[in-house]
């Protein structure tokens, strides 16, 4: 699992490549508060095109961002999910708090 961010403008892109599972999701969740408590903006993208596996703890981690940026008052968006990944995100429901762009 890897994660990498770039900062444009009022927004944040946060790009996943690999798999987010109950042994990736701590230091996912570590490494995505460090890059959003660090830097200023309006709208953070997660970017799932690379990320290959996705299980409910991801998901949990996910929501939990979610819930820190909305207390914030920032939006958050889910783009590019491969195909078993939007699965996960389509079951779970999460579209419904976090919008596919």
């Amino acid at each position: 699992m890897e994660i990498k961010s770039k900062l444009d403008k009022s927004r944040i892109y946060v790009y996943f490549s690999g798999e987010i599972d109950e042994h990736s999701a701590n230091k996912a969740r570590a490494t995505i508060d460090n890059v959003l408590e660090n830097n200023n903006f309006k709208v953070v993208i997660f970017d799932f095109s690379n990320t290959s596996f996705m299980d409910s703890t991801g998901i949990g981690m996910l929501l939990g961002r979610y819930k820190k940026l909305k207390k914030r008052g920032v939006s958050s968006y889910i783009s590019n999910p491969s195909f078993s990944v939007n699965k996960v995100f389509q079951i779970s429901g999460i579209y419904d708090v976090m919008p596919k762009i």
